[in-house]
């Protein structure tokens, strides 16, 4: 099998495991250049694409060459720059033979790239991670059932996926994964042939009753299926009667479950319940942190950057990835010197838009600003630093701190600047505000424009 055969099969891979529009941006340009010492070197455009793969794709990858070759392989991404420093040649024979797809069975329906390692911890997460990870050293002897509650888009799924994943690697303990809708499909199915019922229902025994850990993702859509409760009810039992870890999530706590038995929801009470609630401003700022560091975006992207999208993602962590990798896409098109303020909120703005995080108060504020030192808005949100611009500025920033209850960050945004610039400003004006009488006054009136 020749190169180009082996990379069109992983691409049909990869193109099977991604939407059309990530695998477009991140693959379709790629290509197999060499295979050396056990090793595929895939070439990619340049090194924002480079980086992105290393940190969403590297499992992916592993995954399509366990699929597309019966041989082991390890792979490096690299860009033309690396090819012509390690002056690797394109004209190259392969030096081993490349077998048929051999596709390998894993039961356990997890996701590899969920662990515990990656899952951000902040404030609003920290006591489910903690549960979760006792869970995961001491499957079913500590807290079973784990009930997960929280809205969708927290990182529940991470959560029970890295559970999984630590008891895999660190035990002999068999796993296994599913949704609800998954559940309720095998159960139907024993009713479908009723010549075949004894073997179908043998192997859905063998399927959730035969595991050391159950872990069933959305359970609130188990609700409405009256027999398949019923199911649920008895293999719950039976594992739990073995000592068998049971992980549940759901979009509300056992107690809102009202479409369901009250004997199942009393059954999720008899572990832990822990919820997960939307992350705050500090830990979305942390997540982004974390998904761009060690790539070249992160030495390119300017701290207002980082939070305005922190301020304008609040609702789950799913929109804030995917703002990330969207503007990981942008910044792969455009290969900008740097990645500011404008450039984020131009390329952002169908996703996330640009006014999301403004509000009333601070605008009244900049206009009874402008308006009291012969000013327009937009001269306290531009770049110029004359004295008289400056001062304005910063008496805005500090009038904000003062009488709204915004964030240093989300006022940052407001005037296309840091926090550490606000910082700064609303600490040199409150210095000043003590020892001038005629600071004082001006701010006292700035006030009674802005409540009259």
């Amino acid at each position: 099998m020749g190169r180009e055969e082996l990379w069109n099969r992983c691409l049909e891979f990869l193109k099977s495991k991604m939407d059309a529009i990530s695998f477009s941006i991140w693959f379709k340009e790629s290509e197999l250049v060499n295979i050396k010492e056990g090793t595929l070197v895939i070439r990619v455009q340049n090194i924002y694409v480079k980086d992105h793969i290393n940190l969403y794709y590297t499992e992916l990858l592993e995954e399509m060459l366990e699929h597309c070759s019966d041989i082991t392989y390890s792979f490096e991404v690299v860009i033309q720059e690396d090819i012509d420093k390690s002056e690797v040649k394109e004209e190259v024979i392969f030096e081993e033979a490349l077998d048929l797809p051999k596709f390998k069975e894993d039961n356990s329906n997890l996701n590899p790239s969920y662990t515990f390692d990656n899952f951000v911890i902040g404030d609003t997460n920290r006591f489910a991670a903690t549960v979760g990870l006792s869970v995961a050293e001491q499957p079913g002897k500590v807290y079973n059932p784990l009930f997960i509650y929280g809205k969708s888009g927290l990182g529940k799924t991470h959560l029970m996926h890295a559970i999984g994943n630590f008891i895999k690697a660190n035990s002999t303990k068999s796993v296994l994964y599913v949704t609800s809708d998954t559940f309720i499909s095998d159960f139907t199915n024993l009713y479908k042939k009723d010549e075949e019922k004894y073997e179908l229902e043998q192997k859905f025994k063998d399927k959730y009753r035969n595991v050391d850990v159950l872990i069933i993702d959305d359970i609130q859509f188990l609700g409405g299926a009256t027999k398949t409760q019923d199911e649920f009810f008895n293999t719950f039992n039976f594992l739990h009667q073995g000592q068998k870890q049971i992980i549940i999530s759901s979009d509300r706590s056992p107690d809102d479950l009202k479409v369901l038995e009250d004997r199942l929801k009393t059954r999720f009470n008899w572990g832990i319940t822990v919820n997960i609630t939307p992350p705050d401003y500090e830990l979305r700022l942390k997540i982004i942190k974390n998904k761009i560091a060690g790539t070249e975006v992160s030495t390119l992207i300017k701290p207002e950057v980082l939070e305005f999208i922190a301020n304008n993602c609040e609702s789950d962590v799913r929109h804030l990835e995917g703002t990330i990798n969207r503007l990981y896409a942008v910044t792969a098109m455009y290969s900008p010197k740097e990645i500011n303020l404008e450039f984020a909120q131009e390329n952002l703005k169908d996703y996330i838009g640009n006014s999301l995080y403004i509000t009333n108060n601070i605008a009244k504020i900049q206009k009874a600003v402008a308006e009291f030192y012969d000013l327009t808005v937009e001269n306290l949100k531009s770049k110029k630093r004359t004295a008289n611009i400056n001062k304005a500025r910063q008496v805005a920033m500090y009038i904000c701190k003062m009488t709204t209850e915004e964030t240093i960050e989300r006022i940052g945004l407001e005037f296309n600047r840091d926090h550490a610039t606000v910082i700064h400003a609303c600490d040199k004006i409150e210095d000043e505000y003590k020892k001038s009488e005629d600071l004082k006054n001006e701010i006292k009136e700035i006030k009674n424009k802005i409540t009259n």
